[in-house]
């Protein structure tokens, strides 16, 4: 081979290479991203080792719907206000490199209250229905009893939640007055979140990243990678695709 045939084939390859990296940035940007869950906050809804993809799209588009905040926008483009219910992932306030995945609970303008693990919005209960007793398995190891509680918001949409009892430390808080251009954020296993309750705070629709859609993958986590002969053991088939709700 010619050393100028070799000089286009490497300069083909590098195209290649630069065309693809940009339409990833692409749809990375402006559709769709994949997350991994890194902690059980909410559970049983999203498990430790789930991988799903977030539509960019459906709530506009900020700073931070692109890499490193490339592109400087100010507040939110083609923006579409979030449902009570949405699981979203957005930037954590006090710290915008870092990304956390919770569910709106209140939205601007609304009241939120948790008195004795009740949850309350705008004065008024939000229903629970007691559906199992659980052992579940925490970040340590170890097994604890959690409740399992369908719980619908006023709207009509109904999830799971976990409870471990109603006295723990978030099971009692003041009245938070939500502020216009922001949105109260809770995790769906309740007793075991840090959230918009304490450390996160109020939310800026600025920091949505975008809407938690589909699990396209999801693994228990015990093998390592190394150990390809485990691998098909380790799948959570009965999760793949499944859309979150």
């Amino acid at each position: 081979m010619s050393e100028k045939n070799a000089e286009g084939e490497w300069m083909d390859m590098v195209k290649t290479a630069f065309w693809a990296v940009l339409l990833a940035m692409i749809i990375r940007s402006v559709l769709f991203e994949p997350f991994n869950i890194p902690s059980g906050s909410m559970k049983p809804n999203l498990l430790v080792g789930d991988y799903l993809f977030v539509s960019k799209y459906s709530y506009g588009y900020s700073r931070y719907s692109f890499p490193f905040g490339i592109v400087p926008i100010d507040g939110r483009v083609w923006d579409t206000a979030p449902e009570r219910g949405d699981v979203v992932v957005f930037r954590l306030p006090s710290d915008t490199r870092i990304d956390y995945i919770k569910r709106v609970i209140g939205l601007p303008g609304d009241t939120v209250q948790v008195r004795n693990g009740q949850l309350y919005l705008n004065g008024t209960l939000v229903p629970r229905e007691l559906v199992a007793e659980n052992e579940v398995e925490d970040r340590f190891g170890d097994v604890v009893d959690l409740r399992s509680y369908r719980q619908t918001l006023p709207e009509g949409k109904s999830f799971t939640i976990y409870e471990a009892g109603d006295s723990e430390a978030l099971d009692n808080t003041k009245v938070f007055t939500v502020p216009e251009g922001h949105y109260f954020m809770m995790g769906d296993n309740r007793d075991n979140s840090l959230d918009s309750r304490a450390d996160v705070g109020f939310v800026p629709f600025e920091n949505f990243v975008g809407k938690a859609e589909i699990i396209f993958f999801s693994t228990n986590g015990n093998a390592r990678l190394f150990e390809f002969w485990k691998w098909p053991w380790t799948v959570r088939y009965d999760r793949l695709l499944e859309t979150i709700n």
